[in-house]
């Protein structure tokens, strides 16, 4: 009873600040960008400035500008420059961060470039960017105050074509969906594609039931040349993202390692999440937390339930349920409480949504026989590791996508949660 209280007051304290903070007051309704080179190796990491932008467009829920969860390797929170108060905070991942975990990444140094948004603020604010240690804890790694007023924004004014694929209302109101087109060298193809993409988005729960809280849109912008780059068969395209596989030598992994110039592309309509279509048949793609979602358009198999899975990792930063080497072995300390909400260290299991829904007796860990198929438990074996990391169900589709249809129970509820974030 104490922890149920404890708990209730700090997110009252949470909701509260939250409700504290006035849209009206400190923005406008458009974006202010901040683009930076983010550097380093295993060990390190600097961010260094770039240039700031003016965007022409805001989506977001002017009611939920503080981010209460802090999902994600990263976060950043814009302060009033003069009273400290926070107005605005969100949390993200990187391509950049998932680098860091990699061989390559213990001898050589890198760069991404990379950029973080906020609604345009009236006055002279101050963006802080942290990145979480070994433990999970945040440490501050750039802080920089940013006068609105200042010449040096520079003013974008996007001109590329879009159109809509599922429209349901005000985008303040709205999970805002832009869809980007890779290697697509015909439009009627793309927007074939991305009707399908919303049509297979919403046949899966608890998106087929919430589909009227979404508005998806979509961007053209033709590519040289067809396809996608393929690094490991010496195929290499000239796309609008320049996106491609063999990402950290994993052959189906794809992403786009230049993050400004995706966010270019998408400020030509109010979004606030970005899914790219790439326009090839090979199984694959990614998913970074409120960053981009890519994968195969052309997939004949799995096509949509990719989009399904990929959009948990991009949405609300869902980990990886299943087992197998990858780039990313180790990813998860034993020693160390994931902040993903569907896995766990057992470390500081306690603090988890996940935990209080078990059912009373629940046995930790929970046998994964047939028997304990579709039942909430701990099961051992996720996050690409056999043992010492656990998940909610045998088999959700964060694990696989042969096998089932259904988010588990803890990935539902975390879903609809941001779902909430952004519409409520």
């Amino acid at each position: 009873m104490k922890k149920i209280l404890l708990l209730a007051v700090f997110m009252a304290v949470a909701l509260g600040v939250q409700g504290q903070v006035s849209f009206e007051k400190h923005f406008s309704p458009k974006t202010l960008r901040l683009d930076y080179y983010h550097c380093g190796s295993a060990n390190d990491e600097q961010i260094y400035l770039k240039e700031l932008i003016e965007e022409p467009h805001w989506a977001g829920n002017p009611n939920s500008l503080i981010d209460d969860k802090e999902y994600g390797n990263h976060l950043l929170k814009v302060t009033d420059a003069k009273t400290g108060e926070l107005l605005y905070s969100t949390g993200y991942c990187s391509l950049f961060n998932e680098w860091q975990s990699t061989e390559e990444a213990l001898t050589t140094q890198r760069c991404y470039p990379e950029g973080v948004v906020m609604p345009y603020p009236k006055n002279i604010v101050v963006a802080t960017l942290y990145s979480r240690d070994k433990k999970n804890q945040w440490k501050e790694i750039f802080n920089y105050e940013i006068d609105p007023s200042s010449y040096w924004v520079r003013k974008s004014n996007p001109s590329d074509e879009t159109f809509d694929v599922h429209y349901s209302g005000a985008a303040q109101k709205k999970v805002d969906v832009v869809l980007l087109g890779e290697g697509y060298t015909d439009r009627a193809k793309f927007e074939y594609d991305c009707k399908r993409f919303a049509e297979e988005l919403f046949k899966y729960e608890p998106f087929k039931s919430r589909a009227k809280d979404f508005n998806v849109r979509a961007v053209w912008k033709a590519s040289k040349d067809s396809g996608t780059s393929l690094p490991g068969e010496n195929i290499w395209k000239q796309s609008a993202l320049s996106a491609n596989y063999y990402t950290f030598d994993s052959e189906r992994y794809l992403t786009v390692a230049d993050q400004q110039g995706i966010r270019d592309l998408a400020a030509n309509v109010p979004y606030d999440v970005v899914y790219i279509l790439s326009d090839t048949r090979k199984y694959g793609g990614g998913g970074i937390y409120n960053f981009y979602g890519i994968s195969a358009a052309g997939d004949p198999n799995f096509a949509g339930k990719v989009y399904v899975h990929e959009f948990g990792h991009l949405f609300v930063g869902l980990g990886d349920e299943y087992v197998g080497t990858t780039s990313f072995d180790g990813m998860y300390p034993k020693d160390t409480e994931p902040w993903e909400e569907n896995l766990t260290t057992l470390v500081d299991f306690e603090r988890k949504m996940w935990h209080s829904m078990l059912p009373k007796g629940t046995k930790i860990p929970t046998a994964d026989t047939e028997a304990n198929d579709k039942k909430l438990g701990v099961f051992e074996g996720g996050g690409y590791q056999k043992e010492g990391i656990y998940r909610p169900w045998r088999m959700c589709m964060m694990r696989h996508l042969q096998h089932t249809d259904d988010f588990c129970p803890v990935c539902t509820a975390t879903l609809n949660y941001k779902i909430d974030f952004y519409t409520k």
